[in-house]
């Protein structure tokens, strides 16, 4: 099965200078777990996860001022549209991270989370 199957194509898409907090609504409204960051100064997405906002959080930092930019990660891996969902589980294990964004043309297309891909399998 490719990647395009499974991924969530209604992406959640942020400017970098929103807060933590901004972000973190918009997360818990969309009931998703990630939030893919799109800098038009900078090449390529970044992505800030709920494990980005537990860190924020225990360390005491200010959700109402801390900007996303600061605690994305834009290094992480990113997938294509013609992977197989095989070759992104196991991506996703190897790198120790659960949502992967998904890349056509050198734009966020999607997402895949082990969610998706656990419902895939379980033929749901």
């Amino acid at each position: 099965m490719e990647i395009r199957e499974a991924m969530s194509t209604e992406v959640l898409t942020v400017n970098p200078d929103r807060t933590l907090k901004e972000v973190a609504e918009h997360m818990a409204e969309r009931n998703v777990g990630s939030a893919v960051v799109v800098d038009p100064e900078q090449p390529g997405p970044g992505i800030f996860t709920e494990r980005d906002l537990l860190h924020a959080v225990a360390s005491g930092l200010s959700l109402g001022s801390e900007k996303v930019a600061d605690h994305l990660t834009s290094d992480g891996t990113f997938a294509e549209g013609g992977w197989s969902l095989d070759q992104a589980a196991n991506s996703m294990v190897r790198g120790g991270f659960r949502h992967l964004v998904v890349l056509e043309d050198n734009e966020p297309a999607g997402v895949l989370s082990m969610r998706d891909i656990v419902r895939s399998w379980a033929g749901e």
